[in-house]
């Protein structure tokens, strides 16, 4: 309880609330790059506490949104094929491919299931040695050690039958993206407290240094975000550009070196597409040849397919930072959680979605 009170207390977010009125003198613009931000900063009504002249801008940190087209058509084709199980999380499911999303597919008697874990996948495969269980990867570096762990493990337990469809993105090189996108104009960035509770700080560093960019890593709670925007606001006001640590609580500058480690024994870096947004040199992760065994598009002999997105939705423009979920003209009318016409109107992180129940509950 006492970690609920202290980063939900009203008394201290009204307190940093006045000082980042206090420090502010200019306009300001921060990206904070994780789903999970945008989900709390909008809930928590923070987008319209803070003062007129922070705007908050978010980004692409929804793996679940930009996974892209092409993949999600991959995973249907797979789950429509005889004696394969299609698995992933929740939100995936939801997500609309070219002509259905994998939750239509199920409706339709595809093999398709939603777990919380690869591990459940791998049991599976395990009890059900006839079928081939494919599990469907997404996310960025904070599910990657799950992932990969769950192809040693089938690799422990000797069975054949197991394998990942990959689509993981990586946060550094869609930051470096962003800050040379013409019409982007960032001025500080909110790093994402649970990847780097995973990958450390080191590779931000970099970052900071070439774009002369101040990046703060924050928590989730609403006191995490407040305090975080205080110290870009800071920065930002003397002048200067430092990689920042308002989550140590939780992160340490090393990360979770064990968890890498498992990273990199199974996926090596690779181009990547992101749904909206396009190919990001480095922004990826695939299997390494070692495991071909366990990659579903060696198995199968899955061929990659760029596949635009449909022209009613501006999901590109939000995910870029360019334009807010209610600049739709489909937002909320043709466009809703459950009838979405893009990927961040299905995700509980996505930009769109979290927009459309704060208005519903206003």
């Amino acid at each position: 309880m006492k970690y609920l009170t202290e980063y939900r207390d009203p008394e201290l977010v009204d307190k940093y609330l006045r000082e980042i009125e206090k420090a502010t003198t200019r306009p300001w613009a921060l990206m904070e790059f994780c789903g999970g931000q945008t989900h709390s900063l909008v809930k928590n009504g923070l987008v319209n506490m803070l003062p007129d002249k922070i705007r908050l801008v978010h980004g692409p940190g929804c793996p679940v949104c930009v996974t892209p087209l092409g993949v999600i058509d991959q995973a249907l084709q797979l789950a429509f094929k005889k004696g394969v199980i299609l698995c992933s999380f929740g939100d995936m499911l939801r997500v609309p491919g070219t002509e259905k999303s994998l939750l239509q597919a199920r409706a339709e008697g595809a093999g398709v299931r939603f777990f919380y874990s690869p591990m459940e996948a791998v049991q599976l495969a395990k009890d059900n040695p006839d079928k081939e269980v494919v599990f469907f990867a997404v996310g960025f570096e904070t599910t990657a050690p799950a992932n990969a762990l769950s192809v040693l493990h089938a690799q422990q337990y000797g069975l054949n039958n197991y394998s990942l469809l990959t689509s993981h993105v990586l946060v550094p090189p869609a930051m470096r993206a962003i800050l040379e996108d013409e019409d982007s104009h960032i001025d500080g960035f909110l790093g994402a407290g649970n990847v780097c509770s995973v990958m450390g700080l080191e590779e931000y560093e970099p970052i900071v240094e070439d774009y002369h960019i101040p990046i703060v890593v924050t928590g989730f709670e609403p006191v995490d975000l407040l305090q975080g925007i205080l110290m870009l606001v800071a920065q930002l006001e003397k002048g200067v550009a430092r990689l920042e640590n308002q989550y140590s609580r939780v992160v340490p500058y090393e990360g979770n070196p064990a968890a890498r480690a498992v990273i990199w024994q199974v996926f090596e870096p690779t181009h990547q597409e992101w749904r909206g947004i396009g190919i990001i040199p480095g922004s990826g992760l695939k299997m390494r040849p070692a495991f071909a065994g366990y990659d579903a598009n060696v198995k199968f002999s899955l061929a990659p397919r760029a596949i635009p997105d449909s022209q009613e939705c501006i999901a590109g423009e939000v995910l870029r930072g360019h334009k807010k979920p209610p600049d739709c003209p489909h937002f909320g009318k043709k466009c809703t959680p459950l009838n979405p016409l893009g990927a961040p109107m299905v995700s509980s992180e996505g930009a769109c979605a979290a927009y459309y129940h704060l208005m519903g509950e206003v």
